[in-house]
């Protein structure tokens, strides 16, 4: 038990504690991070790196009424212990317990439940908008972004409005030279030159105040000190591009001196107009390894701290679909010169580093702006080039008109590897990759593949860089089985027939083609004897296939790991009302129409009725209807 978290129940508790007593809380906060690692998988360097400032974030301002948005939301977890939930806080990330990002659902000082990067900053301002008409004038809006997140084009719409504004809003910079890998771009190099500004440790202060000193209007002599001034400004106070854009730049300051950001946070709290605070971080800050090696630990392995060194103490199994991937790619720009990837922000999530070693110069990790990764993407095809875009499915979802008009309109051969398709487990519904197969098949020219074993990522890699047009690749967050069948070369729109049955049919797409092979062979045994049919594509479909299966079977039932709604059952469905088709015992099993919450991948799909056991209980369902039918006439 922790002795002074254990007592908080609210976080307006800080603001009567000293600074004493925060460093304290600070300490038992880092406690808890490390021995949640010892029991799963969570986020972890990111959350060491704020806790400073959380504690004086939380003791300078009321958040019962004033607004706080964390961007991106999996560095949550101080602000939770220190909102009412530490009594809970050792079923994070678990089925039923807290969520590993905000959720209004747990707490009021949680506002929305954010997943993806880069939209503090508008809610932010939203919201500060909103209370000004709403005349609840004395609140206040603060958002709080890294640097790997800023350089999304979303964030300087937002500066860009909020200058125009002269919203009374602060957003806080957390500068911590990171994303989830090493961030990049010019962005990244302008805050470095901010980071290393000598006259931001003592100049600043008095340069502002003979600046203020100094008019902008009047004769020939007031005109030459104004132009002096903003020549002075330019040279010596930084942070320009801000001041620009009509926000208050200031800092930059040490993100883990309590006593410096409660300082600083009372000075901006009544400052009119924006105002955007550099805060320098170090991820991992508290733990020498994590800080030392921020990317391995960004969502580490569970593991036990043994003498100030983490020891693993859970993993194993047979390689993911991710890996298959990386390989894939890594063969197939050995193989073609002209094969190039693009990623965003993901190089890490996406296993690419040595990808990104080996042909750096065909690499492009564009940090997190996925709309630019498409259209960049299709400049590339336009040249010649075949690129291949390695996005998360949830992260894609970010780029959704590049993909119509820059891709899909111009039908130009540019290959989408969407990994973590389907379910992701305790990262939750922010998450999951539920809705990619929807949201591309409607696109005329893409082509919509998933891989039912680890053999054939690389055949469908092949196929679709030798494809004149779109083809996205979906795959899930889960290890790569290398199946017993046939393995039939990959043609357009021809989907694999595992084995032939006469009572049904299960259709499967993807990753969930194992789980069919299973649930077969437990019902052959029982007496049932069912086709399997590999997909492999949603769009087109094996309408020669699948018509058979329809003709000649009692029922068929189509299995994804996508939403039902416009996903692949749908797209047969719709092929079955084409080509009239008896569609009255087909059943589609899939997602469902509502937000599905974090838990263990097996347990969720369990739940769901995609493992084996949900498989089986559909197919007796509908033996059954068929057979109280029969009786009935």
């Amino acid at each position: 038990m922790h002795e002074m978290l254990s007592r908080i129940e609210s976080a307006h508790q800080l603001h009567d504690m000293s600074l004493e007593q925060l460093q304290k809380l600070a300490d038992e906060i880092r406690d808890v991070l490390c021995n949640l690692m010892a029991t799963r998988t969570a986020h972890f360097a990111s959350n060491l790196g704020v806790v400073e400032l959380c504690l004086a974030l939380h003791s300078v301002y009321d958040f019962r009424t004033d607004r706080l948005i964390w961007d991106t939301g999996h560095q949550i977890y101080p602000h939770k212990l220190i909102t009412g939930r530490y009594h809970e806080f050792a079923t994070i990330r678990t089925r039923g317990g807290l969520m590993g990002y905000p959720n209004p659902t747990e707490s009021d000082y949680d506002l929305f439940m954010t997943g993806h990067a880069g939209c503090s900053v508008s809610t932010a301002l939203g919201l500060k908008s909103g209370d000004d008409l709403m005349n609840r004038k004395a609140s206040k809006s603060v958002a709080v972004i890294g640097d790997g997140a800023f350089p999304s084009g979303i964030v300087f719409e937002a500066l860009n409005n909020a200058g125009e504004l002269n919203a009374d809003m602060l957003v806080v910079l957390n500068d911590n030279k990171m994303s989830i890998c090493p961030r990049v771009g010019s962005v990244a190099r302008y805050l470095d030159r901010l980071r290393t500004n000598p006259f931001y440790t003592g100049l600043k202060n008095e340069v502002v105040k003979m600046l203020n000193r100094v008019p902008l209007f009047g004769d020939p002599a007031e005109r030459m000190l104004a132009q002096l001034k903003e020549g002075v400004k330019a040279g010596l106070c930084g942070g320009m591009l801000f001041e620009e854009l009509g926000f208050r730049y200031i800092g930059p300051i040490d993100g883990h001196d309590l006593g410096i950001l409660r300082k600083y946070l009372n000075l901006v709290k009544d400052l009119k107009g924006p105002v955007l605070l550099h805060v320098v971080t170090e991820k991992g800050h508290g733990y020498q390894p994590a800080a030392a090696d921020p990317v391995f630990f960004h969502t580490p392995p569970a593991f036990e701290d043994d003498n100030g060194r983490p020891k693993v103490v859970s993993g194993g199994g047979s390689p993911a679909y991710t890996n298959y991937a990386r390989d894939a790619i890594r063969d197939c720009m050995r193989a073609n010169e002209r094969v190039t990837v693009m990623t965003a922000a993901m190089c890490q999530g996406n296993k690419l580093e040595p990808v990104r070693d080996e042909f750096p110069e065909r690499f492009f990790d564009v940090g997190i702006c996925e709309s630019h990764a498409v259209a960049f993407a299709a400049g590339h095809a336009k040249t010649g080039l075949r690129p291949i875009v390695a996005i998360y499915s949830t992260f894609l979802q970010r780029s959704y008109d590049q993909i119509f008009q820059e891709v899909c309109l111009q039908n130009l051969p540019v290959v989408f590897m969407m990994d973590r398709a389907g379910l992701t487990g305790p990262d939750g519904p922010t998450h999951h990759g539920t809705y990619d197969i929807a949201y591309m098949r409607v696109f005329p020219n893409m082509v919509v593949m998933a891989p039912g074993d680890a053999k054939e990522v690389k055949s469908m890699l092949d196929f679709a860089l030798q494809h004149p047009g779109p083809v996205g690749i979906r795959y899930p967050k889960s290890n790569a089985p290398i199946l017993d069948k046939p393995n039939d070369p990959i043609q357009l729109g021809k989907a694999e027939v595992v084995r032939w049955g006469t009572d049904g049919s299960l259709i499967a797409f993807g990753g969930m083609l194992e789980t069919c092979m299973q649930a077969a062979d437990r019902l052959a045994s029982e007496g049932m004897d069912v086709t399997v049919v590999n997909a492999r594509f949603a769009k087109p479909l094996d309408v020669e296939v699948i018509g058979k299966c329809f003709q000649q079977g009692r029922f068929v039932i189509t299995i994804e790991e996508g939403c039902r709604m416009g996903g692949f059952g749908s797209a047969v469905l719709e092929a079955a009302c084409e080509h009239g088709w008896d569609t009255r015992m087909m059943r589609s099993l899939g997602l469902p129409d509502r937000f599905v919450e974090h838990g263990e991948r097996e347990e969720l799909m369990a739940d769901l009725g995609l493992d084996a056991n949900g498989i089986i209980r559909a197919c007796r369902e509908l033996e059954q209807r068929m057979n109280a039918e029969q009786m009935a006439r």
